[in-house]
């Protein structure tokens, strides 16, 4: 059983999702707060699996009550839900903490997946969103990071994303340090990102390993 806390001020939105959730099998609404303040006394005395997280709950913003989540309660997971643009607040929500972000304009069955799935502890963004991040906003050419990655590319990737030191992955590929570094920053160029928390996150989060 899949427990649930929505955290959303709207009421309709509250009571929505509760009925989709609890209409499906193996999910438990353990409550349904309307502000911040009330999110972290429930999350006192409950032990939900996931957070449905409001963007513009009142009293904290969004992305700081998603840090205070993750800094005072790291085993619960946290998906976003909001009004605002995917485009413009996914993947920074995602690099705050977040296992997933979707619109209140996505279809009602895309939130028994996105719950599910982040209840497993992957991440979530709609093919859609997957769809629009491909694409530039000013220029319309494909991003850096939507280049095929190629097969080498990949399995440093994995082996990065699984904890390993250049040294060690060079070992297990069977390659020079020195290359490892070299696949390392050609890897953050197509990602578009300059460390490697954001590197591994973005991979995620866009399903590229």
């Amino acid at each position: 059983m899949i427990k649930v806390l929505i955290a959303d001020n709207h009421p309709i939105i509250r009571m929505g999702v509760t009925n989709v959730l609890e209409s499906a099998n193996g999910f438990e609404i353990v409550g349904a707060v309307s502000t911040t303040s009330e999110l972290f006394d429930k999350l006192e005395t409950s032990s939900p699996d996931v957070v449905m997280l409001e963007m513009d709950i009142p009293e904290i913003n969004g992305i700081a009550t998603l840090r205070k989540i993750k800094k005072e309660h790291p085993s619960v997971r946290v998906l976003m839900y909001s009004g605002q643009s995917e485009d413009v607040y996914a993947l920074s929500t995602i690099r705050a903490g977040a296992f997933g972000y979707l619109s209140k304009a996505s279809d009602i069955d895309y939130i028994i997946t996105a719950v599910k799935k982040v209840s497993e502890g992957n991440m979530f963004i709609t093919n859609e969103l997957a769809q629009r991040l491909a694409f530039d906003e000013g220029t319309q050419k494909p991003r850096r990071f939507f280049r095929k990655l190629s097969t080498r590319e990949v399995e440093v990737l994995k082996l990065l994303a699984s904890g390993k030191r250049n040294k060690d992955v060079a070992i297990g590929l069977n390659l020079n340090e020195k290359t490892v570094s070299t696949y390392k920053a050609r890897l953050m160029k197509k990602l578009n990102v300059d460390n490697m928390v954001d590197l591994l996150q973005q991979a995620k989060a866009l399903e590229l390993y």
